[in-house]
């Protein structure tokens, strides 16, 4: 999925703008503008992945976002992975058939772990599970229930059903600019077979160096290339 480390850009999605949540939280985020216009930046500088969140969709459980998202799919020519309200194998189905390469399943995943395998038996190498991890437990619906799952527990029970990667997000430093808890992602690297994405507090690039020493096979970085903390060049250089 990753032959190299790499450094995937967020494009997360509320009422059709670019937003960045702080800890997960909604009616947190700062707006970053037109979808397609962030996008293309990305891709510009170089990126060759793209992680697009339908953040209304995470919230409310069925895609809010879907004529944004599928915009900014047709105007890129890079992989795009996809989460946020992806939550029956027709929702997945046809996100596959329209373009993404990869969707991103949480709390379907965590509902009904079969849909894991379901979809990676006609389309293999297509799914990634979402572990949105919230003070050690794995949350879902937009990060507001707990489940009292052990992420690196569950992460193992994803993988023998056919995912393809494990995208893990430190919910408590999501959007705060305040560095990794690269011991967690390390954790959850050691106990799968299967790429680790990390996500979630990516301050720095010796944040995007912890993240990569730990195992990680790429990291998704949000905030900090939003507000300019370093660029997408540098970030792929420090990879």
């Amino acid at each position: 999925m990753f032959p190299e480390f790499e450094v995937v850009p967020a494009v997360d999605v509320q009422d059709g703008q670019v937003v960045q949540l702080v800890g997960g939280e909604r009616d947190t985020g700062k707006r970053y503008g037109d979808p397609i216009e962030a996008a293309e930046r990305w891709v510009d500088a170089g990126a060759r992945t793209l992680h697009l969140v339908d953040l209304d969709g995470a919230f409310e459980g069925e895609r809010a976002n879907a004529d944004a998202i599928a915009a900014v799919v047709d105007a890129v020519d890079v992989d795009v992975q996809l989460g946020g309200g992806i939550r029956t194998v027709d929702d997945a189905t046809a996100l596959l058939e329209a373009g993404v390469d990869r969707v991103i399943l949480g709390t379907a995943a965590v509902e009904n772990p079969d849909i894991v395998a379901r979809i990676s038996e006609d389309y293999p190498e297509s799914v990634v599970v979402s572990l949105d991890a919230k003070d050690g437990e794995v949350v879902v619906s937009g990060w507001t229930e707990g489940t009292g799952i052990d992420p690196a527990e569950a992460a193992g029970r994803y993988a023998d059903l056919g995912a393809a990667g494990i995208l893990f997000t430190d919910v408590d430093v999501e959007g705060r600019l305040e560095g990794v808890r690269a011991e967690q992602v390390r954790r959850l690297v050691d106990s799968v077979d299967v790429p680790v994405i990390a996500s979630g507090g990516v301050a720095t690039l010796d944040d995007v160096r912890a993240l990569r020493d730990a195992g990680a096979s790429a990291v998704v970085v949000g905030t900090a290339l939003y507000e300019g903390a370093f660029t997408l060049a540098e970030a792929m250089d420090a990879a």
